[in-house]
């Protein structure tokens, strides 16, 4: 074990429960008396002369069941300044309009897509997240500060209508008429059995149907003009009255993805599909079908799969089983999402313990990382810390340094000035040291995670050694001049 020189303070410091700097010896520990040294943050860069041209984090602004009822819009809304100061350049909020369980509702059994707080139906003037205006509020506050909102579209089904009997269901009564009495109060977008599969044109639209009863037809004109293609459509009035910036596209196996395309088309605006699909090359074939970028679940599974499940992260390592390594810029990379979060299946969900270790990878590699509500709350100053280096040292080619058992290191080669960073995961039990050769030339090293104060100096040839703690990370760059 090296011999500790404290030149900046006596104690080893504490950061979010990590201990910070070597905590024990390893397989990986060098055998020699060589120093590490206790360091302070006055070695490290200013980053903020490093901040990319697309700089910015997407944040998911809610989690399944918020509460308070009534009052969501005005907490997310509390919250703007501190998002911003954070680097989050986009919010995406829960579908806006009334649902069928009304004021329990998250949104995702539409009945009315143009009440988003205004009509008493369903048994509450407000949705579950507040009124009309109090959303307008927070558009607002948002773009003031310069954060894009994002609306949850859901497209495939509908709930809450009334019983109709749909004679290409033998006249079996399904809940498919939605007018001004019977879930529809504003009127706009009524529906209808022929709006729905299936009907004169066909059965369904896709192999995969959810809520087979009340499945929306977009082959149907009336519903497509509604939808998107009117001047005062769904999708018109969300961008241009409430002012919404862009769009997640909920479960999208529901509806071809030609009908993504067409919205976009349209009307424009960053999007994001909810493709639930492990699959990395399912994936790129929808983003290349719909033009639109996609939530990485392949990326989501193969933190699982390392992380918790084999605990060996060997798997990073391999080529192109993610979505962000066939196509990085149409891949948006999260850690947990609100059907994650509630998932009872431990194999649908990152653990507890291992979600920073996650968030260190999504928010060093490329993709589009997005952060979940509940976990912001919960190890905020950390986050705010990865985005930082998300949004200024993450430039740069990438190469994997290693991928074994219990380490992961991964150096971004940075771009003009910016000199990139190194990665180092370690998810074994004992702290771990490795020599690495960097791009960086007879330079000190720091980690602006926190996570090590050892300042490792580079030879004439960039080669040195590098320190991470027992299950936890470290990201390292040159220290200032």
């Amino acid at each position: 074990m090296k011999k500790i020189t404290n030149i900046a303070t006596k104690t080893i410091l504490l950061l979010g429960g990590l201990v910070l700097g070597l905590t024990g010896c390893s397989e990986d520990d060098d055998a020699n008396n060589s120093e590490v040294i206790i360091t302070s943050q006055s070695l490290k860069m200013d980053l903020s002369q490093f901040k990319k041209e697309d700089a910015g984090v997407f944040m998911q602004a809610f989690y399944w069941d918020v509460e308070p009822k009534g009052e969501w819009y005005e907490v997310v809304g509390s919250k703007i300044e501190d998002y911003a100061a954070s680097g989050i350049n986009r919010i995406w909020l829960p579908a806006p309009g009334k649902g069928a369980s009304g004021g329990f509702s998250m949104g995702y059994d539409p009945s009315d897509y143009f009440d988003v707080g205004e009509f008493d139906q369903h048994g509450t003037i407000e949705t579950r997240f507040g009124s009309r205006q109090e959303l307008e509020n927070l558009i607002q506050k948002a773009h003031a500060n310069d954060i894009e909102v994002i609306a949850d579209i859901v497209l495939g089904h509908n709930s809450g209508g009334g019983l109709q009997a749909n004679p290409f269901r033998g006249g079996t009564e399904v809940y498919s008429l939605f007018n001004e009495v019977n879930g529809n109060a504003s009127g706009k977008f009524n529906r209808s059995n022929e709006h729905f599969h299936p009907n004169d044109l066909h059965d369904h639209d896709e192999d995969n149907l959810f809520f087979a009863e009340t499945d929306l037809c977009h082959d149907q004109q009336y519903v497509q003009d509604w939808l998107w293609g009117r001047d005062d459509s769904v999708a018109e009035f969300y961008k241009n009255t409430l002012g919404f910036d862009g769009w997640r596209f909920d479960y999208v196996k529901s509806f071809a993805p030609k009908w993504v395309k067409a919205w976009n088309t349209k009307i424009g605006g960053f999007s994001v599909g909810e493709n639930f699909d492990g699959n990395q090359q399912v994936l790129k074939d929808w983003v290349d079908a719909s033009g639109s970028p996609a939530f990485d679940f392949a990326c989501f599974y193969r933190l699982d799969e390392t992380l918790d499940r084999a605990k060996d992260l060997t798997a990073l390592g391999d080529a192109d089983n993610m979505l962000r390594k066939l196509d990085p810029k149409m891949a948006v990379t999260f850690t947990a999402n609100h059907d994650t979060e509630k998932d009872e299946n431990p194999e649908n969900r990152i653990s507890y313990g291992n979600k920073l270790l996650a968030y260190s990878y999504i928010l060093t590699h490329d993709g589009y990382p997005t952060i979940f509500y509940l976990d912001y709350e919960a190890f905020r100053e950390q986050l705010k810390t990865l985005i930082q280096i998300y949004n200024t040292l993450a430039v740069g080619d990438i190469e994997i340094i290693e991928a074994s058992k219990d380490e992961y290191i991964m150096k971004r080669n940075g771009d003009g000035d910016n000199p990139g960073l190194i990665l180092y995961m370690n998810i074994g039990k004992q702290s771990k040291q490795r020599t690495v050769k960097t791009n960086w030339a007879n330079k000190t090293l720091v980690d602006y995670t926190d996570n090590s104060r050892a300042t490792p100096t580079t030879d004439a040839e960039g080669n040195t050694t590098i320190y991470v703690p027992a299950g936890s990370y470290t990201v390292w760059s040159v220290a200032k001049e």
